[in-house]
């Protein structure tokens, strides 16, 4: 498991300004394999016949995070990007499950999507381990595919929703989210689903932490 701060929390000096119960940005990648709570609401046969409807044949769990954009003054935007850039399957797969915990809106920085953008913006690149991960991750192109120009802003339409709704992010679908300018906070649980049947290889960033792989959801019958 792992905990990010948010840049907001710091002075640059590097000192903590914040108190550090809202200092957190996010907690992941494996919340539903690491905690009991998050596994009875992830691997559900309701997720299951979601994901079997969306046409998925062995869809598999992966990334599991809680994100937490705290009020005043943090809460950092999340900029304009497609989750199969860094969940990379061949074919592309992904698909978010993106759970609102608190009310979302303009104010507190809810999801925007670009309409459409599913179907006319191909994944051109992916998120990697750069010489197995001797030197980090970045950004690897795709053979064949061009980059679609980056959206303008007015293209984006805010998707503001209530707690305890479900967002099915597309893999290739272009979103983000701004910053929290409310005094509330703005906390989501989110993971995403892979085809297990499409190749996942070794290149990708993030690998399973148990040897049978990524969770399944069809195990959740």
């Amino acid at each position: 498991m792992s905990i990010t701060v948010g840049l907001d929390a710091f002075d640059s000096q590097g000192n903590l300004i914040k108190p550090k119960t809202k200092a957190i940005n996010k907690i992941g990648h494996a919340l539903h394999d690491l905690e009991p709570s998050f596994r009875s609401m992830t691997l559900t046969p309701e997720n299951l016949s979601i994901a079997l409807s969306l046409g998925f044949h062995d869809p598999r769990v992966l990334q599991s995070m809680v994100i937490c954009k705290n009020g005043e003054g943090i809460g950092a935007p999340v900029p304009s990007h497609q989750d199969s850039v860094f969940l990379y399957t061949d074919p592309p797969s992904a698909v978010g499950f993106w759970y609102a915990l608190e009310d979302t809106n303009v104010l507190n920085g809810c999801l925007s999507f670009v309409p459409g953008s599913h179907k006319t913006s191909p994944i051109a690149k992916r998120f990697v381990r750069i010489n197995g991960g001797k030197d980090g991750t970045g950004f690897e192109k795709l053979d064949g595919v061009t980059e679609a120009n980056e959206p303008a802003e007015e293209e984006f339409v805010k998707a503001e929703v209530k707690a305890g709704t479900l967002v099915l992010i597309h893999g290739n679908v272009l979103h983000k989210s701004e910053r929290n300018r409310s005094k509330g906070s703005r906390f989501i649980y989110t993971y995403h689903v892979v085809e297990g049947e499409a190749k996942y290889d070794e290149k990708n960033w993030l690998h399973p932490s148990r040897p049978e792989g990524f969770s399944r959801l069809l195990d959740a019958i």
